[in-house]
């Protein structure tokens, strides 16, 4: 079954006519987690997002699975808890997008440092156990382990050795969170969901008794308004919760539940820095945030700011202060690199979903400040900082029914749709006299992820060979093999009818007709930055990719020639504003 524009307009008939047992609102890793649980319950389930899948903070993270070691600091250990052992789990249900990579833990003798060489220890010994790591055959071998001074710069020799005690090295898994949304969805359309981007909850609607029983819709692509029929609503949108409560007419709006953040994260050469393995230190700027440097196809990506968010959702950008925050910390921390602005080749925002604590009084005579663009926010209206925001999430149902599923951290996502599933199934089981029984989400694979987790690498590599059998580079196939896991197969099952597009290799090419076919990309923005890492890791090529993305998409959906100007428009100025080019004009207006 397919899963394109063809799809589509199948499944808005579908949503038109069908009364639903349950329809998500919001097409993000937890929307899509719930959709996949849902949709392998046997529920009728559909799921819209006013985006691309993923477009928002599930497309703009760290790219990590982590469990978050440094709560343990602030004795956040529930959380940790929960998202720790949710690592393994998510690499057995999607090992070709999230794998383990140990992580180094240099520790600075430093103002406000988060750890000392002694609470590390006891900090990676906890996280340890409240992983399991001890108790897995196949995961001893992660089991932490501290470094002197001396072996810590051997294996980083670029650190800065002043005031380093020592460091630690430690489990946590890398992760492509846009692949991990999508294949999420692919997974759930593939047990019979209808699965509908570009699809904008416009309003909640209620039945004679005042009950939420579905809500009214606008297609982004064709303006059509319409109802959709739902026994259950979900809303499980992100930063986007408060506003899509308030389509509610009988919600209280003046009660909010999200604090939004924003963190940035910027990409140079690993030429310009060179860091061997994944890296995680405290900011040295006594604000409490630990910053990570990532080595990722060539390149080496940092971050992450945490301040607070009042601008637009769906377009957040980074900003100087973003930019200045980070290149002090890693060229304290990198002195010999000397990154500049120049230097970034890319770059991402997003916006973090946190539900919020209890406001604090405010002193209405004291003049409020504006929001601090630094590791922590320094507005003055919440008691905690916004480094300080707990992750965890919140699962609330309205006394109209609507169930609001928000905060929490990508690595949790699994366990949020537990959560959520074990109240829908409940609500259906009761007030349906249905029989629906919870799902082992544990060993449900998501679409490419069935092969032998705990053999990804040697699977992964076969999937690989494959492709370099069918006529794919071996650079290309490899891409190819971590991008689609076990769908490999079926991207080169083309290879040899297909004759490569201009400015793109056989493997690109087969990669975009795949995705245009089976991942519902619609638009060059959708393939470029979260179908693949072209936008974010690919600099060198991007311009070149971009064309010919283009000129295929034109092909494919029968573009109109203002459709292509429109869409070349739009795609330069995305890359243009990745590359932070309208803030290295303005450093050279200053120079």
């Amino acid at each position: 079954m397919t899963f394109s524009i063809k799809s589509r307009a199948e499944e808005i008939k579908k949503l038109k006519t069908r009364r639903l047992d349950l329809l998500i609102i919001g097409g993000g890793i937890t929307g899509a987690g719930v959709a996949l649980q849902a949709s392998a319950a046997g529920m009728r389930t559909a799921l819209i997002d006013m985006q691309d899948f993923g477009a928002g903070t599930s497309s703009r993270s760290t790219r990590l699975v982590h469990g978050g070691i440094r709560y343990l600091k602030s004795f956040d250990v529930e959380v940790v808890s929960d998202t720790v052992q949710e690592r393994a789990v998510i690499q057995h249900v999607a090992p070709h997008v999230t794998r383990p990579d140990p992580m180094l833990l240099p520790i600075y003798d430093e103002p406000g440092t988060t750890f000392s060489m002694f609470s590390v220890k006891v900090a990676m010994d906890l996280y340890d156990r409240l992983a399991g790591i001890n108790e897995s055959e196949h995961l001893k071998k992660y089991a932490n382990y501290t470094l002197n001074k001396e072996q810590v710069l051997k294996l980083e020799p670029q650190l800065n050795p002043e005031n380093l005690a020592g460091g630690g090295i430690y489990l946590d898994y890398l992760n492509n969170d846009s692949r991990l949304v999508i294949e999420n969805i692919k997974k759930a359309h593939e047990l019979g969901g209808l699965m509908v981007s570009r699809m904008k909850a416009v309003k909640v609607i209620h039945n004679q008794f005042g009950n939420a029983c579905g809500v009214t819709v606008k297609d982004m692509i064709s303006g059509e308004e319409f109802d959709v029929k739902a026994k259950i609503v979900l809303n499980a949108s992100g930063p986007w919760s408060d506003f899509v409560k308030d389509l509610d007419d009988k919600h209280d709006q003046a009660k909010t539940q999200m604090r939004p953040t924003k963190g940035v994260h910027l990409v140079v050469d690993q030429s310009r820095l060179n860091v061997p393995k994944p890296t995680y230190f405290g900011s040295g700027t006594n604000d409490g945030r630990m910053i990570f440097t990532i080595p990722r196809d060539g390149k080496t990506y940092f971050g992450t700011t945490d301040t607070d968010f009042k601008g637009d959702l769906t377009h957040p950008k980074v900003e100087q202060g973003d930019v200045d925050y980070l290149l002090k910390i890693i060229n304290k921390k990198y002195p010999e690199a000397h990154i500049t602005l120049d230097d970034v080749e890319s770059s991402w925002a997003g916006v973090r979903p946190l539900v919020a604590e209890e406001p604090a009084p405010v002193d209405d005579k004291k003049e409020e400040k504006p929001d601090v663009v630094s590791g922590a926010s320094d507005s003055g209206s919440h008691k905690l900082t916004a480094s300080q925001v707990s992750r965890g999430s919140s699962l609330k149902r309205a006394d109209d029914g609507l169930i609001t599923l928000a905060g929490g951290k990508l690595t949790d996502y699994r366990k949020m749709a537990d959560g959520a599933m074990k109240m829908i199934i409940e609500i259906m089981n009761t007030q349906y006299a249905r029989d629906y029984k919870p799902v082992d989400s544990a060993n449900i694979k998501v679409s490419g992820g069935d092969f032998d987790s705990n053999h990804a690498e040697e699977e992964l590599k076969k999937y690989a060979q494959e492709a370099v059998a069918a006529g794919v580079d071996p650079v290309g196939a490899e891409k190819m093999a971590n991008i689609f896991g076990s769908n490999t197969e079926e991207v080169i099952a083309e290879a040899k009818d297909v004759k490569p597009i201009a400015g793109l290799s056989l493997a690109e090419t087969l990669s975009l007709h795949y995705s245009m076919e089976n991942e519902m990309t619609l638009t060059p923005e959708d393939y470029l930055f979260r179908r693949t890492n072209n936008l974010l890791f690919n600099h060198d090529e991007i311009k070149s990719i971009k064309d010919g993305v283009i000129s295929e998409m034109a092909k494919y959906y029968d573009w109109t020639d203002d459709q292509i100007k429109d869409y070349t428009e739009k795609t330069n100025e995305l890359i243009s504003e990745a590359e932070l080019d309208y803030l290295k004009e303005n450093e050279s207006v200053k120079a």
